[in-house]
């Protein structure tokens, strides 16, 4: 089953190089994903029209947090700030994991 990621940046420039990265780690796992980066303008468009698993915030839009939180709340979407050292060193293997190990903690407490 294909995995939906979601990066959410302030213009989502730099967030397409960790994409790449990330779909590259995914290949190498053999993990079935859909990862893509927007613009937090655009982030709203994306929420309503794609099927997402998780959201990513990129650190330099973390202030955004409990605004997104609110926003995927009632859909079951985990969120969480991409660690700041991962996302500087465009660390696709690790930002994977962090997205897979919140969808999985999702699935977990998920009454389904």
């Amino acid at each position: 089953m294909t995995k939906t990621i979601m990066l959410v940046c302030s213009a989502g420039m730099s967030t397409s190089l960790l994409v790449t990265k990330m779909q590259k780690a995914a290949e190498n796992a053999g993990t079935e994903t859909d990862i893509f980066a927007v613009s937090a303008s655009e982030a709203d468009h994306s929420l309503e029209t794609k099927d997402v698993d998780v959201l990513l915030l990129g650190p330099q839009v973390k202030f955004m947090l409990d605004q997104f939180s609110q926003k995927v709340a009632s859909r079951g979407i985990p969120i969480d700030v991409i660690n700041m050292t991962d996302y500087g060193m465009m660390n696709g293997e690790k930002v994977l994991a962090q997205a897979e190990k919140l969808i999985l903690e999702n699935q977990s407490i998920d009454p389904v």
